[in-house]
């Protein structure tokens, strides 16, 4: 029997499968928000190479399958998959085409069912072993990328320190943390290489990795909060304004930050119905605004609901209102939350280890480079409310 005929006819059958095993396996949380077509992505092709080498005279000819797994790798390393998610991801297509092809399997000869078993299996183990390679090269050049950042950006870090010595304590604390853990897991990667350069793909390895690039996004966040708040600062900060729909800002920044609020099972809503249709304003400071309030309500929430609501006020104004459950803010502290580097803590619950101290000092002067105002409403244990209020049009 050919059973290459048959896999072809059911090829759809099994993707569609697939992708509804994926979505439904909690153990593959990063496809939560992609698209039928991003979850499928190069599957079809490797089905089509499975075809193509079970099809009779053909046992040896795996190399068509190359291609689909390798950019399969460095595009589920660009969605941010784990190399745990990978592994199961073809764990459950292995499963799901045996289940599709088992009534036909059992209608061949012992060695027919043998045959096509063995070489399934070798198709999707190479598939494997290619699909993490080209995810781990992809890390790699993500992690090249992350350190010419951060060599560029060590210039400016240091002559802001040097002009700022107040505040050289305080950041030198911050830094040590994630510099140090990108520095430990950087050697211990290359010395690993160095030991067994024939072993790359372990899953040690894809760990240390990971903790690298996640370590360095975080200093490169904390870098990036400093000389933002040290450009606006300097009057460095031009404003290029331009009409800006509002609704679909919000949203935008809505659907960006998402998986972070279901991350901790937040519900958020957005009411824009009285929003304005459009203002003019610089867009990418507005956004800067609305991103750094909502990401805070997040952070500094674990349970309930983030509420962001905008409407036309009088005198040709406009504001956002983003409120949460969270923690709440003390009144001796409300004065002081604007400040650099100052981070809300209590007895039984010191600050965020992620927080910088720096998104609502940003938030405060960007709020006033948009001629605009902010104001806070808070109840420690009951949560708070940022509201800012801008103008509908800033003149050039």
């Amino acid at each position: 029997m050919d059973f290459s005929q048959v896999l072809a006819e059911k090829t759809d059958t099994i993707i569609d499968k697939w992708v509804a095993a994926v979505r439904k396996d909690r153990r593959i949380e990063s496809a939560d928000d992609l698209s039928y077509t991003a979850v499928k992505d190069h599957i079809p092709d490797v089905l089509k190479a499975m075809v193509t080498v079970l099809a009779k005279f053909q046992d040896n000819d795996i190399q068509s399958i190359v291609t689909a797994s390798f950019q399969h790798g460095a595009i589920r390393a660009e969605q941010g998959f784990d190399p745990a998610e990978i592994a199961r991801e073809y764990h459950l297509l292995r499963t799901v085409i045996f289940d599709a092809l088992q009534p036909d399997l059992l209608e061949g000869t012992p060695v027919e069912i043998i045959r096509s078993m063995r070489l399934i299996d070798a198709i999707i183990d190479e598939a494997i072993a290619r699909c993490f390679k080209s995810y781990v090269e992809e890390r790699l050049r993500e992690l090249q990328q992350l350190q010419l950042s951060l060599t560029l950006h060590n210039d400016e870090l240091t002559r802001l320190i040097s002009a700022n010595q107040e505040y050289l304590s305080q950041l030198a604390h911050e830094l040590k943390h994630p510099l140090t853990s990108i520095i430990g897991y950087s050697d211990l990667f290359l010395r690993q290489q160095r030991r067994k350069p024939e072993i790359k793909d372990t899953s040690a390895n894809l760990e240390h990795i990971e903790r690298v690039l996640r370590n360095g996004r975080q200093l490169l966040h904390l870098i990036n909060d400093v000389l933002e708040l040290s450009r606006y600062d300097a009057g460095q900060i031009k404003l290029h304004l331009a009409p800006t729909d509002v609704r679909e800002l919000i949203n935008n920044v809505c659907e960006m930050l998402e998986p972070l609020a279901a991350g901790k099972n937040l519900k958020v809503v957005v009411d824009c119905e009285r929003a304005p249709k459009e203002i003019i304003t610089d867009p990418f400071q507005c956004q800067q605004i609305i991103t750094n309030l909502i990401s805070n309500a997040i952070r500094y929430t674990e349970s309930g609901t983030i509420i962001i609501m905008c409407q036309v006020l009088e005198n040709q104004r406009w504001a956002i209102a983003v409120s949460d459950t969270g923690i709440g803010i003390a009144p001796e502290n409300q004065a002081q939350i604007f400040e650099p580097y100052f981070r809300v803590s209590f007895s039984d619950r010191p600050y965020l280890a992620d927080s910088t101290g720096l998104g609502l000092a940003i938030v405060s002067r960007l709020v006033k480079l948009l001629e605009g105002e902010i104001k806070l409403v808070s109840e420690v244990g009951v949560g708070s409310t940022f509201t800012v209020i801008l103008p509908l049009q800033i003149e050039s």
